[in-house]
């Protein structure tokens, strides 16, 4: 037996209807379609579906069996259609994030509490990406989005310009490069450097700062915790380089100096990082717009420079 979902909808619209021609106006065809369509179906099944001499017409046993199997799948059809019409409309969807940056994690939260507003339809959920290969994982579509500082050229990824920041030298207040301006590469190599728990190449002091200038810092600490790496720090128990806009809270106190890396500081980009096929999503344009609004305009109570993009 072949079995289509308008033989479904055929059978409960007649039974909900009572009637052939009611059920045809409620189908949007002619009373002579479905009767033929209802008569192609008989032939199927083998047996009647309605008991004709009733008023209103009803369901034989073996047209109960089809009702069942219509209120069982149709409802399920019809949820995914309009599933499929709301990813299409932009109006719903995944957004599964995934962070190459420990400190995004201040400025994201506060993005997203204003994002859900808009959009509370749309499936969010954040992956630290620290723990896999957050930029493969977004070609294989197990992720949607990527917070990163490192555009890369990848096939189908596109990496958008959110924000610009500035990598910051953090030391204890008492610390003898308290008296300097900016600091200078040279001056972190009697230094103990705590970083995040990430490899050099995503750490902004190496890949821009020392490296560069062939300098190695005395030790090395990583630490998970932002938190944690600022007690450290305020502490005398080394020093740290991080973004500007973790700088900013206010929570953190003021038992620190921060100084610019270089005469004239340094300034990296943020970049969203999306699958080219979904870069023109509403929802996900919005996300990038939030974002850069929040640390551009009125609503910037994190301090970051505002993007030139």
């Amino acid at each position: 037996m072949y079995l289509e979902f308008r033989h479904l909808r055929t059978i409960r619209a007649i039974h909900q209807q009572g009637g052939l021609g009611r059920a045809a106006e409620v189908l949007n065809i002619t009373q002579s379609a479905l009767s033929h369509q209802v008569k192609g179906l008989e032939e199927q099944v083998g047996m009647e579906l309605f008991l004709r001499r009733s008023k209103p017409l009803k369901l034989s046993k073996a047209g109960h069996k089809l009702l069942a199997l219509a209120d069982k799948v149709l409802p399920q059809v019809e949820l995914l259609e309009q599933d499929f019409a709301n990813l299409i409309g932009g109006t719903a969807g995944r957004m599964h994030i995934a962070i190459e940056c420990h400190a995004c994690f201040e400025w994201l939260f506060p993005v997203l509490e204003t994002f859900r507003k808009d959009w509370a339809h749309i499936d969010v959920d954040i992956r630290p990406g620290l723990a896999f290969d957050a930029l493969p994982a977004l070609q294989r579509e197990e992720v949607d989005l990527v917070i990163s500082g490192d555009p890369i050229d990848l096939e189908g990824i596109e990496f958008i310009p959110l924000f610009e920041y500035a990598p910051t030298f953090l030391a204890g207040a008492n610390h003898p490069l308290a008296a300097k301006p900016f600091i200078e590469p040279a001056d972190l190599k009697n230094e103990l450097l705590i970083t995040y728990p990430v490899d050099k190449s995503k750490v902004d002091a190496y890949t821009t700062f020392l490296a560069p200038a062939g300098v190695e810092p005395r030790a090395l600490r990583q630490v998970e915790l932002t938190a944690v790496i600022m007690l450290l720090v305020a502490s005398g128990r080394g020093v740290t380089v991080l973004p500007d806009w973790v700088i900013a809270e206010e929570k953190y106190g003021h038992d620190f100096i921060a100084r610019p890396l270089g005469k004239d500081g340094m300034v990296k980009r943020m970049y969203a990082a999306i699958r080219s096929s979904e870069a023109d999503a509403q929802f996900m344009r919005d996300f990038v717009q939030i974002t850069r609004d929040r640390q551009a305009g009125g609503e910037n109570p994190l301090g970051i420079a505002p993007s030139t993009a």
